[in-house]
């Protein structure tokens, strides 16, 4: 295992920790699901640095160690934030991946600063398609508090397959990120974000999501071809990285070999 270190970049008003992974070879920067850590990429940063990559993990404000204003923000703050983090580390241009809710500050970030990237991977990448009516409700149970069993059971419902166990998100939310990436989405059309500028995009989708249908994968695809490459993944919804890491991993690899 390769070893991993902390580091907090200034980014004006916030100071955002990164969680990195190798010491040589090109950058991929990496941003969680709403309310997720750094902590949701030990294993593919890992299995990128044994194949001769850079990673930096990014902690979004409000989680873990990172802080900035959590009131007033857009996606295009998170955007900029990442791209302070990515020029203090001399990463241009970057491979930028997003998961969840992490995808669409990956793809505004493409729109605002198409020049800092070299491609984009998207994991559970939503954002026209309508969630599943049993994933909203049962998101809705979750953020009202539930005893641990019922916890479990919304967590399966929203974000896990059916044969996947959702133990490896009990822990690890972070509810003051959660509330400002509410409040960035709400204030960020989804014209600002959806095409993710120009660059080359892979598409990696659990097919049993119900949150980013995989439909919104096809529409991406629809709608800019070549440019788009769209993965499914068997047994794997929203979670995607707890539930198939090496699948996952393996697909990441091989896809930014064809741009480094």
């Amino acid at each position: 295992m390769k070893e991993k270190r902390a580091m907090k970049i200034d980014a004006g008003d916030a100071e955002i920790e990164v969680i990195l992974y190798g010491e040589q070879g090109p950058l991929i920067a990496m941003l969680p699901a709403s309310g997720r850590a750094a902590e949701d990429f030990n294993y593919l940063s890992e299995a990128l640095s044994e194949a001769g990559w850079r990673s930096a993990a990014v902690n979004p404000r409000g989680a873990a160690g990172s802080k900035g204003k959590l009131d007033a923000i857009t996606l295009h703050t998170y955007a900029a934030d990442l791209a302070a983090v990515i020029n203090a580390l001399q990463g241009v241009p970057a491979a930028v991946l997003g998961h969840a809710y992490g995808n669409r500050v990956a793809r505004c970030f493409a729109t605002d600063y198409p020049e800092m990237v070299r491609c984009l991977v998207l994991l559970a990448a939503g954002g026209k398609v309508p969630m599943a009516p049993e994933a909203m409700e049962a998101m809705g149970k979750l953020r009202k508090g539930l005893e641990a069993d019922e916890t479990r059971s919304a967590l399966k419902t929203a974000f896990f397959a059916k044969d996947s166990d959702p133990g490896a998100w009990l822990t690890g939310f972070w509810p003051e990120s959660i509330r400002a990436n509410g409040i960035a989405n709400r204030a960020t059309a989804l014209e600002a974000w959806w095409s993710g500028g120009n660059a080359p995009m892979l598409v990696i989708q659990g097919k049993e999501d119900r949150c980013a249908l995989p439909e919104n994968g096809y529409l991406l695809k629809e709608e800019y071809g070549d440019r788009i490459t769209v993965v499914d993944i068997d047994n794997a919804a929203h979670a995607l990285l707890p539930e198939q890491p090496k699948v996952i991993a393996e697909a990441v690899i091989n896809y930014l070999k064809n741009y480094f």
